[in-house]
């Protein structure tokens, strides 16, 4: 094709997205673990020859997507491109270079037409267990925590790599699957890169320079006219959280100019002896996906809407943890700097961000404890994902046990006691949890958990928000803190290890999202809804929203 309208290039950006989203489907469809085919703890993209992300799947995390973004232009400049071959793969999980963790494997497969590599299928999914300590916040450095692979290759031309697929599963608890996970990838990429050539063959596109040049110009355009319309200035906000053997703080200045935004997480507290610590790739990912979530929005997500965007972080701070820090919980804070960012991006359009939320996930990897493989025992290995409220937003409520901004879909109990012996006796929302306002918080939940087998568990906890709870916004309630325990017993750290011994229950409560504006404000029809649906109590009604029912105006 020799000349190309903009009509045309749009036409082939369209599908390109549907190509990444069928790329993505083929992951999810043929992976055995329930973290990933259940929850969507995934990533899928399409890269040009230079490496530039041209197009990602809509299913998948921020943590996941973003990181690609950057981890594919590592890696090919690692391998040369004159020196790949057709059905090549390669593999990483350095938390450095893919996802912030090691339980994250990122593939990248090169793709050839007519002789020639013309681009870049890529993706990435969370791996169970891959031995040492596992996932949890316990080890002291990256080496406790499990197998590192440094980039490498999985396929040469066809052929699996069976030895490195050797390691990988003699390092795990759950080695079939682990396998059939890194199948799942494999499948994406070749998926990916089929529905590309298809494409370039059916518009008679040779490269993919022109489309790409479209592609990354527009966005980038579109993303730093929307980031014009902003008032241009300085903006500062603090965090306190939970931490582990500490509490911590999180720093963040947002500078807006005409065309950029920076953001700088200087002042914030150093790095943890344990492995709740952050590699930058993993903070900016979720940094700039919140900003973005705001700042146009309807502009998709590639090289060019991510360019006009810069994340910095002191070398050694928690975000900016460096090797051989310990990084398996990363998602703990990481998750948290939407939040961090919003209470700088609220002083600047203070009516169009949302109150905090839960922000980050109830992850709960559960493991068989140790003596149960000694005694002949069922040995298994399965992480949760469990979700708390949302902040209200400056026009309606939060969402109830909603992931945001992780996007991971909350583990189902069905599931979950099929592929593991644990009982899962109650699932419900936390009534009073929402922060009040005029627009209420989204609700946490309240999750009971138990043996199916009368053998103990281990249970890995790196929680939030259980000390500081999610902070409502113009004169709205905070969202209750998320609360773990054994039944009949005291209140848990949110952090470490718990044995759940042969019938004991462990209850955990994840937090509520903050209210958005007072909450005697909020609508008499609402409150009465809230109340119908048992979202509230009668005493919260009455006292927190000054709501009479028809008994006291009697």
């Amino acid at each position: 094709m020799n000349t190309v309208t903009n009509t045309q290039l749009q036409v082939m950006w369209n599908r390109l997205l549907a190509v990444v989203e069928e790329q993505g489907q083929a992951l999810i469809r043929s992976a055995f673990s329930p973290i990933v085919r259940e929850c969507g703890d995934i990533s899928a993209g399409i890269f040009d020859l230079q490496g530039q992300m041209l197009a990602q799947a809509v299913t998948g995390t921020p943590g996941h997507i973003n990181t690609m973004a950057e981890a594919v232009k590592t890696l090919r400049d690692l391998f040369p491109v004159q020196e790949m071959k057709p059905d090549d793969i390669y593999l990483t999980n350095d938390p450095w270079i893919a996802s912030g963790h090691l339980n994250d494997f990122l593939l990248l497969m090169p793709v050839f037409r007519d002789g020639f590599v013309v681009g870049f299928t890529s993706c990435t999914s969370h791996l169970v267990d891959l031995g040492g300590l596992g996932m949890g916040p316990e080890g002291s450095d990256i080496f406790d925590e499990g197998l590192l692979i440094p980039p490498c290759k999985l396929v040469d031309r066809g052929a699996v790599n069976a030895l490195l697929l050797d390691i990988i599963k003699a390092n795990s608890r759950e080695p079939v699957a682990n396998e059939g996970d890194i199948y799942a990838l494999i499948a994406c990429c070749e998926t990916g890169a089929k529905r590309l050539v298809e494409m370039m063959d059916e518009f008679g596109l040779d490269a993919l320079d022109p489309l790409a040049e479209y592609i990354i110009e527009t966005s980038r355009r579109g993303t730093r006219e929307a980031i014009a319309d902003l008032p241009a200035g300085v903006y500062h906000n603090r965090l306190q959280i939970d931490g582990y053997e500490k509490e911590i703080e999180l720093c963040a200045q947002l500078t807006v100019s005409n065309d950029s935004i920076a953001v700088d997480f200087s002042g914030t507290s150093d790095c943890s002896r344990k492995g709740i610590n952050v590699p930058l790739n993993y903070a900016t990912a979720y940094t700039v996906f919140a900003l973005r979530c705001i700042i146009a929005p309807d502009i998709p997500n590639n090289a060019g809407s991510l360019a006009p965007f810069t994340v910095t972080a002191p070398a050694g701070c928690i975000l900016n943890a460096r090797p051989p820090a310990p990084v398996a919980m990363r998602h703990t804070l990481g998750q948290l700097t939407p939040d961090l960012v919003y209470g700088c991006l609220h002083q600047a359009i203070p009516n169009r961000i949302p109150a905090e939320g839960a922000s980050c996930m109830y992850d709960l990897p559960l493991r068989s404890a140790p003596e149960v493989a000694r005694s002949g025992g069922q040995v298994f290995a399965i992480e949760l994902a469990h979700n708390g409220g949302t902040g209200a937003r400056p026009a309606s409520d939060g969402l109830s046990a909603t992931a945001f901004p992780s996007g991971v879909w909350g583990s189902q109990v069905e599931i979950t006691e099929s592929v593991a012996p644990v009982l899962i006796t109650k699932r419900e929302l936390r009534r009073d949890s929402g922060g009040p306002g005029r627009w209420r918080g989204g609700l946490g939940q309240r999750i009971e958990l138990r043996s199916a087998n009368g053998q103990p568990f281990l249970v890995f906890l790196s929680v939030e928000r259980t000390k500081f709870p999610a902070r409502g916004r113009d004169h709205g309630g905070n969202g209750a803190p998320g609360r773990i325990r054994l039944e009949g017993g005291a209140d848990l750290p949110g952090k470490g290890e718990v044995r759940v011994g042969a019938g004991e229950t462990v209850i955990f409560e994840t937090p509520g999202g903050g209210g958005f504006g007072d909450p005697k404000t909020r609508s008499r029809d609402a409150v009465g809804r809230d109340l119908d649906e048992e979202l509230i109590s009668i005493d919260a009604a009455g006292k927190v929203y000054g709501y009479k029912t028809s008994e006291d105006t009697a």
